[in-house]
This record gives C-alpha cells, sequence and structure tokens, in this order.
C-alpha cells in the first residue's frame, strides 16, 4: 500500500501517529494509497518550524520572494500533467479539467509575483508642517491554509502564494480524500529555492485541525469548505485571537430571461451544473426560467444534451469525457439521498442519474446527470448545497420574482443572468445578494488580481480570497507619522548602480 505522510522541513517525514485514512480512486473504487494523520504533537511540530522560520523569511526582500515564486511558477508548468494525473486518480475529475484546475491555481501565484508592488504602501508628504506620514504592509507570521477536496491545488494555491509573497510562513492542511498534489507543491516549492520550514504540509483530521485553530503562534486561518465547518473554523479560531477567512457552502442559481439566446444559455448550464461532476462551490445548481414558455423550452434542450453527456473515467486513452465520478462512495450515496429526497418531496425527475453504470468501472463512484423540474423555495433539494451533478429549475414568474428567490436564500455566493438586455442585466448587478456575479457568463470565479468571496452564509470573515483582499488579509498595516526638525545632509558622492 502507497503511504502518503508529511512535509516538513524541506522534506518528506513520515507519520508518527499509526492513524490513516484511506485514498481512493474514485473510477474503481480500489483504495489506492493511505494517508498519515498526524497528531497534535506533530501539528504543533509544524507550527513550531514555521514559526522559526518567520523571522528569516519575513526579512527577505519581496523581489527576492517574488523571485522564487517566479521559479516556482515556471515549475508548476513544467509538471503540470503530472499533477494533473494526481488529482485525476484521487479526486475523479477528467483530465482536462484537472489540467485547467492548475491552471487557475497558477493565476494566483503570477498575481503574488506582483508583491513588491502588492507591498508598497501608500505615502503623504507634509500632512502637517515638516511632518511626513506613510504606511508600511508587514507579514503577520504563521499562517495556516485548510482546503476541501474538490480543488486540491488550486484553492492551495489561492492561499499560500500570497501568504508567501508577503512574508509569512505557511501550514497547509489539504483534504485527506485527496493530498498527494499539495505534497507535489510542496516538493516544488522548495526546488524553487524556497527556505525549509517555511512551507509546511500536515496531513490530517480535526485533531490537527484544532491545533491551527487554537495555537497562539498562528496568527491567520484561511478555509473552504461546507458551512457549518467553515462556521465552526470562524467561531474556534477567531475565539483565539486569529484573523480568520472560512468560505462556506452555496446554492447558486442562474436567472434565463425570456429574450436569452437559450442555446448559450443551454451550453453554460451543462459545464456548470454537471462539470466537475457538480463539486464545485460555483456550480450552477439551479436554474431560474423567467416564464413558462422559456422554462418549458430550457427543459426541452436540457434532456436533449443530457442524452449525449458523456460520463465515465478521468483518465482515459483519447478525448475526456464529459464528467467523471464523485469523490467517495459516502459521497455517491449522499448524493443519491438527494435525488431521492426530491422525489419524495414532489419535485419532478425528468432525468434520473442514479442506474448509471460504466463499462469496465463497475465499482467506480458515477451518477449520472440528473435534472429536476419544478423545483420550488423550501424544498431540500433547493435549499441545501448537494454538490454532485444534480441540476433543479425552479420557474419564475416575472424577473422581480427571480431576484427575490435569490434573495431569500441563506447561501449568496455566486449567482448568473443570460439576457441580452441591459437594463435587466444591471438592474440583477445592482439588486442582487450575492458575492459573485456573471451577466453571460455561468461561473463568475474572479480572476487572480479581484477577489473570491460570497455574501450571507457563504463566507464568514470580512475578507475575500486572493486578489486586494488577499494581501490585505496576509500583511497588517503599520502608519508612521515622522519629523525631522534637523539633519546632516552627506556630501559624498556615489557613482556606482544601486542594487539589492
Amino acid at each position: 500500500m502507497n503511504q502518503i505522510h508529511h512535509f516538513l522541513n524541506g522534506s518528506i517525514v513520515e507519520g508518527r501517529s499509526e492513524r490513516y485514512a484511506p485514498v481512493f480512486n474514485p473510477a474503481t473504487g480500489e483504495q489506492s494509497s493511505q494517508v498519515a494523520l498526524a497528531t497534535a504533537d506533530e501539528t504543533r511540530e509544524a507550527v513550531r518550524l514555521a514559526h522559526d522560520s518567520f523571522p528569516a523569511w519575513s526579512k527577505v526582500s519581496p523581489l527576492k520572494r517574488a523571485r522564487i515564486l517566479f521559479k516556482f511558477k515556471t515549475l508548476v508548468e513544467a509538471h503540470i500533467d503530472e499533477l494533473a494525473a494526481m488529482i485525476s486518480r484521487e479526486h475523479g475529475k477528467v483530465f482536462s479539467d484537472a489540467k485547467g484546475e492548475v491552471t487557475r491555481g497558477l493565476e494566483v501565484v503570477e498575481f503574488a509575483c506582483g508583491i513588491p508592488h502588492l507591498q508598497k504602501g501608500e505615502h503623504s508628504m507634509n500632512v502637517g508642517t515638516g511632518v511626513d506620514s506613510y504606511s508600511m504592509m508587514q507579514p503577520l507570521g504563521v499562517c495556516a491554509g485548510i482546503s476541501p477536496f474538490n480543488f486540491p491545488a488550486m484553492v492551495p494555491m489561492w492561499m499560500f502564494p500570497i501568504a508567501l509573497a508577503c512574508g509569512n510562513t505557511f501550514i497547509m492542511k489539504p483534504s485527506e480524500k485527496d493530498p498527494s498534489a499539495p505534497l507535489r507543491l510542496a516538493e516544488l516549492l522548495k526546488e524553487a529555492g524556497l527556505p525549509d520550514g517555511a512551507f509546511n504540509v500536515v496531513n490530517g483530521d480535526k485533531e490537527s485541525v484544532d491545533v491551527l485553530l487554537t495555537d497562539e503562534r498562528v496568527q491567520a486561518v484561511s478555509f473552504v469548505g461546507s458551512t457549518p465547518i467553515a462556521e465552526y473554523i470562524y467561531a474556534t479560531a477567531s475565539a483565539h485571537g486569529k484573523r480568520v477567512q472560512a468560505l462556506g457552502g452555496a446554492k447558486n442559481h442562474m436567472v434565463i430571461m425570456p429574450d436569452a439566446d437559450l442555446d448559450q444559455a443551454v451550453d453554460a448550464l451543462m459545464g456548470a451544473a454537471y462539470g466537475s461532476a457538480g463539486e464545485r462551490c460555483m456550480a450552477i445548481s439551479v436554474a431560474v426560467p423567467v416564464g413558462e414558455e422559456t422554462a418549458e423550452r430550457l427543459r426541452e434542450k436540457l434532456i436533449a444534451r443530457l442524452e449525449t453527456l458523456r460520463v465515465g473515467p478521468g483518465l482515459v486513452d483519447g478525448p475526456d469525457n464529459d464528467m467523471g465520478p464523485l469523490v467517495t462512495k459516502e459521497h455517491l450515496e449522499k448524493v443519491k439521498g438527494y435525488i431521492a429526497t426530491g422525489v419524495e418531496e414532489g419535485a419532478e425527475l425528468v432525468v434520473d442519474g442514479r442506474d448509471t453504470t460504466i463499462e469496465g468501472a463497475s465499482d467506480g463512484y458515477f451518477v449520472g446527470g440528473s435534472l429536476f423540474d419544478h423545483v420550488k423555495p423550501g424544498m431540500r433539494i433547493h435549499a441545501e448545497e448537494i454538490f454532485g451533478p444534480v441540476l433543479a429549475i425552479t420557474r419564475a414568474t416575472s424577473f422581480d420574482d427571480a431576484v427575490a428567490m435569490i434573495n431569500d436564500h441563506e447561501f449568496g455566493n455566486g449567482t448568473a443572468i443570460f439576457t441580452r438586455d441591459g437594463d435587466a442585466a444591471r438592474q440583477f448587478c445592482e439588486q442582487i445578494q450575492v458575492g459573485m456575479v456573471g451577466v453571460n457568463v455561468p461561473i463568475p470565479v474572479p480572476m487572480a488580481f479581484h477577489s473570491f468571496g460570497g455574501w450571507k452564509r457563504s463566507l464568514f470573515g470580512p475578507l475575500h480570497m486572493h486578489g486586494p483582499d488577499g494581501v490585505r488579509f496576509n500583511t497588517r498595516m503599520k502608519t508612521i507619522t515622522q519629523r525631522w526638525p534637523s539633519g546632516i545632509r552627506e556630501e559624498t558622492n556615489h557613482f556606482t548602480m544601486p542594487t539589492l
């Protein structure tokens, strides 16, 4: 059995706990590895290493830190196929989607490479007579990240590149379901020149997480996952004086107006609802057609497209499938349970993916694309995040009805509207109570130089992830007001080019 351990002080370190979690290949249902689960003491050792490394790393110039990240970016690009294959084997998503995940993570690395500019601070001359004022954006210390199973490379790369670029040290706690990619990223960081101890990976469960949330040496915690866990992490870490950004659940709606290009909208819905088997916090899981005619036409087109959806393993010879398996058997049963619940609640199950079988992969965790119609607000399949390839059609009588439906939902992560009407789009963007909005864009994930985050119970903490908020989250501001009543002017001439 392949053993997956930790990355501490620049090298892979064998776990000492004798506790392991199984890692499966979702396409076959076979256990491929087992990952060591760290004890509290092992986690505290990672915190100590990061804490001891902080003074030296924080004094490295921003330009030198950026050059290490530039080298890291080059190495990730060179190993992108290797990383994508790791993700496909442990998560199940198709190879092209896994490769796209790494690419989106690299965009944050590219943003972090601009840290000499991003960390400049501000300066004002003569705020008073002979008095100047300026700010310094200084690193916090030890930062920690707790990432979910659905993006084992991208979400960590939303967290650690900016933290490291700002001069912090970092501890990564990946999902135990697919831990290999973060460990490989740690090795590439070392190869890029990051000092030992500045970045550590601890595989574990709640025992490890609780250390990161409570140890006084950890200054900030980033988390992406479900809302109940996000609430726990935010409450616990905040109570121990830490900065927290905890991204929780989602139930993302896409409004289709009567004037929309319906073929374009259906193309967008297919990818947004069923891509990565729906295991995305930005997946569109509710289609909201406005008007009965729009709803009937949308339903007809979705049924036809679902008949051609290619479901199968993520790693295949030849063209990719459209959708791979779910991540675990337990999650497969959970998604099937939601489909059964929708039927019990009275929604119309138009396409049932529960009996999907894949030739040569009968033990894989596959469920086909499923479609409900006549879903009503208040039903569990409308209220709760299913995190699977299940799309619900919830019909709206008007634009105002659609907006109210979305604004009344407890989650406010992402949403979209498809329309040719600029006025409707403008009103939607202004009125909707959601953090990320797409106009004729189904998955409005911001680029790395903007910030990612939702509203309401989709985000706990005041700052979003990556982009400008990411820099603010990973630094603390210090403002200096200074006056020099007198001074000595040096007359010595210097003719050499100043360098580092």
